[in-house]
């Protein structure tokens, strides 16, 4: 039996079970992205260190600079110098939530007020376009043209999913490839390029460097399903916001999209009724889910999930077996399977 087969079948892989080995695995690099973190929110403005630390430090996995160290060492890197690059991916995950809370109104964001409701909008997107800025300055400090190239044409891309975001706002008529394209933009870009600098960064082949981005794609993209599923199946306690955020906020995931598609007239009636009300009360959430599990929107979209999570697997192929490729291959799997 394959380590991925098992995982599937071992009650130890458990989501809990598989983020306590992981965890396990990675607690050095975590440490170290942790130091870096502290040493490059430093501003002469104080402001900006507060608000930079409460987004930044409320509860984020560090998926991202641990994708991109990971990625290096597969690749061949022995040093320590990569922690120092990771970090700028976390700051530009936190800039992107700063500026989506901005832009959705959000109140809450993993447990704690999100910072537009403690210091105020204008705030918020300040910090981010710092966050933002200053993970360009720590890139250009690396001296490699290519990752810079990389990282720039990233944050373009991930602009680009806010827009695109933004136009598609409360379009419950939105159809499946639209969709795709903005969680592409808006998540899976910036964890593949974490992986593609991180291949680059350890001296990586061009085949290398790209089996890496394609893990990185296909990750991102089921960890956004994932993210859609949780909105109708998890609890607020869970996820650290109000369940339903997704449609309160008038967007459109998935798991509702499928639905729309594939209901009859009064269903699909039921549902624009409720996705277009200025409030939508527990009771309309409660009739939105039945209909989208009815429709089979929820089956449709972890069916999707894994599909992504396959062929994230299937890139990791072209390189020898070794712990940092089977700690890739155990994050596809917890994001799977995780609740949060």
């Amino acid at each position: 039996m394959n380590p991925s087969t098992q995982r599937e079948m071992d009650p130890v892989y458990s989501a809990s079970g598989l983020k306590a080995v992981i965890t396990a695995r990675i607690r050095p690099d975590l440490e170290r992205i942790e130091a870096e973190i502290q040493q490059h929110l430093d501003s002469s403005v104080p402001l900006i260190g507060v608000v930079g630390s409460h987004i930044i430090r409320s509860g984020g996995k560090r998926l991202r600079p641990l994708l991109m160290i990971l990625s290096a060492r597969m690749c061949g890197y022995q040093g320590r110098g990569d922690a120092a690059l990771a970090v700028v991916f976390e700051f530009l995950h936190a800039a992107s939530l700063l500026h989506d809370d901005v832009v959705d109104n959000a109140e809450v964001r993993r447990k704690q007020p999100a910072a537009n409701t403690i210091w105020g909008n204008p705030a918020a997107v300040l910090v981010g376009d710092f966050l933002y800025s200053k993970s360009i300055l720590m890139t250009v400090g690396h001296g490699n043209p290519r990752i810079l190239e990389v990282l720039t044409d990233t944050t373009t891309k991930m602009a680009e999913g806010e827009v695109l975001q933004l136009i598609h706002a409360d379009d419950l008529e939105l159809d499946e490839a639209a969709y795709l394209e903005v969680i592409i933009r808006k998540t899976a870009v910036l964890i593949s390029a974490a992986c593609r600098i991180g291949a680059i960064f350890g001296g990586a082949d061009s085949s290398r460097e790209q089996a890496l981005y394609r893990y990185g794609h296909h990750l991102g993209i089921a960890f956004q399903l994932i993210d859609d599923l949780l909105d109708y199946t998890g609890s607020a306690t869970e996820l650290g916001k109000p369940v339903g955020n997704d449609l309160q906020e008038g967007k459109a995931t998935l798991p509702l999209i499928y639905a729309m598609a594939n209901a009859d007239e009064a269903d699909r009636v039921r549902l624009r009724t409720r996705f277009s009300a200025d409030r939508i009360d527990e009771q309309d959430f409660r009739t939105v889910r039945q209909i989208v599990e009815l429709r089979g929107g929820l089956d449709y979209t972890r069916r999707q999930a894994v599909h992504h999570l396959t062929e994230a697997k299937a890139a990791l192929s072209v390189f020898p077996d070794q712990p940092s490729k089977e700690t890739l291959q155990m994050i596809a799997d917890y994001v799977l399977h995780r609740r949060v």
